[in-house]
């Protein structure tokens, strides 16, 4: 499992290790791991001796990293040339260093007048705050247009190391070394997808972090110990009923989506209510259908409500109805604009929301582009305002519970093949019969996530996929995490 801690936790943390270190220790382990990420960058593209790299280079303690880094790449044969963003308050030793090792400092964006094969963003760190300042965003944008590969230092510069947000003219890196643990920035869009590819240099920092982080990514092997697995004594009912309470005229084709992704999820029967149940059964013919309301369909572990159910009378009478039950219960799309925030706040079984960043706004009461820029604080505030688990879809879908201790879930397999009509109901529907096998809410929604972004990946394959191609993979996607 990954984890990612907040920026006043790291710095609790360096500073205890630092205390038992010798000075500029922390700093030379950090510089060791940077340099060694930039030679692979380096032999990728020919080799270390020769090369041409750029440093770009702050005052705190990132610029130090790059230049000692940047020294020991000029040790290595390579021409190392350092831009100063503020040169009276460069990193002494640092600078020192690589001008002993052959390195040197230069102005501007001319810093070679000619080929260069890699820049170093060391511009801000972790504590930076409200984007990149006027003369240090044209610096970066100069030297973006030469096509060298860019590495940031622990973070790209510019953007907010707590939250993932961009709050102005940031760095976008081909890849980042972090220090010690990953910063929620690095894996919460719109920061994240700035960081390109992650390595983690291990600084001997793990020891004095606290035992709960801020956020945690779950890997296959986390995923794999959740997924239940039907025993020799299982039946239908023991492995989990699933209600389904979707599709409409409008949206007949929801209904089936939903119920594909509780049977491909692994649900022991799925019971349908709603006007789609024609559609449903030609589809799906172990479906059970009912008529409704839900409360007369039958015995459930879990409910799934609202993709596409429209907002007449009647769904709003059956999202009611369901709510009222007391059994876990998933609410999704339609579903969302007809709550009634006491009544979900009321409820003693848990509740599960899955909103997309337009929802969620609409939920907030704030605007959609405030939620994107905001990810990791839209969900909490969803979570808490609702006592609800919170599966906030998008190009990182988040998933947070209203104890403020517990860890946000990042999940790491989303792709962008994902942004078609209907894959949300096949997540409803699989998310769903993972609460009706028993899995409490927060490791159903983040399985749930898990296995769908993979089927995502299976179905696509590099080319256009259609929702009932990502609840066909499904399976595949079950497979891969176990194997």
């Amino acid at each position: 499992m990954r984890t990612a801690y907040s920026v006043q936790t790291v710095r609790a943390a360096e500073q205890a290790l630092m205390a038992r270190l010798p000075e500029g220790a922390l700093m030379q382990r950090a510089a060791a791991g940077l340099a060694a990420a930039c030679a692979d960058v380096l032999r990728r593209r020919g080799r270390v001796y020769g090369s041409r790299v750029v440093l770009l280079v702050g005052s705190g303690d990132n610029g130090g990293d790059a230049l000692y880094a940047g020294a020991r790449l000029a040790r290595r044969g390579a021409g190392v040339r350092a831009v100063l963003t503020s040169p009276d308050r460069a990193h002494e030793g640092g600078l020192a260093a690589l001008l002993a090792a052959g390195g040197r400092v230069a102005e501007g964006a001319d810093a070679w007048g000619g080929h260069i094969d890699l820049v170093v963003d060391g511009i801000t760190g972790i504590g930076g705050r409200g984007g990149l300042r006027p003369g240090a965003a044209e610096l970066v944008r100069a030297f973006a247009a030469t096509g060298a590969p860019l590495v940031a230092v622990d973070l790209p510069s510019g953007v907010e190391a707590d939250t993932g947000e961009v709050l102005g003219d940031a760095v976008r890196a081909d890849a980042t070394v972090t220090f010690g643990t990953y910063k929620p920035g690095l894996l919460i869009d719109p920061a994240a997808e700035r960081a390109g590819a992650l390595r983690l240099v291990d600084i001997g920092l793990g020891p004095e972090l606290p035992g709960v982080p801020d956020l945690e990514v779950l890997q296959y092997a986390d995923v794999a110990a959740l997924l239940p697995v039907p025993g020799a004594e299982s039946d239908k009912y023991r492995r989990g009923v699933v209600g389904i309470v979707a599709g409409s005229a409008r949206y007949p084709g929801a209904a089936v989506l939903a119920v594909s992704g509780a049977l491909r999820g692994g649900a022991g029967a799925v019971r349908y209510v709603g006007p789609g149940a024609d559609a449903v059964i030609a589809r799906h013919p172990e479906t059970l259908v009912h008529a409704g309301p839900p409360s007369k369909a039958g015995r459930v572990q879990a409910w799934v409500v609202g993709p596409g159910l429209g907002d007449g009378t009647e769904a709003a009478e059956a999202v009611r109805d369901v709510l009222a039950a007391d059994v876990a219960v998933l609410v999704d799309a339609d579903g969302l604009r007809l709550l009634d925030t006491d009544a979900v706040r009321a409820r003693t079984a848990p509740t599960v929301l899955t909103p997309h960043a337009g929802e969620a706004a609409a939920l907030l009461g704030a605007p959609r582009e405030e939620v994107e820029a905001g990810r990791l604080a839209a969900v909490r505030e969803l979570a808490a305002r609702y006592r609800a688990t919170v599966l906030l879809k998008g190009s990182t879908t988040l998933v947070a519970t209203d104890d403020p201790d517990t860890p946000v879930r990042v999940n790491p397999t989303g792709t962008s093949w994902l942004a078609t009509a209907g894959s949300g109901d096949v997540l409803s529907g699989l998310t769903g019969s993972l609460l009706a096998a028993g899995l409490a809410p927060r490791d159903a929604a983040s399985a749930g996530a898990h296995l769908h972004g993979l089927a995502a990946r299976h179905a696509s394959d590099g080319s256009p996929v259609v929702a009932q191609d990502v609840a066909e993979a499904i399976p595949a996607a079950w497979r891969d995490v176990r194997a």
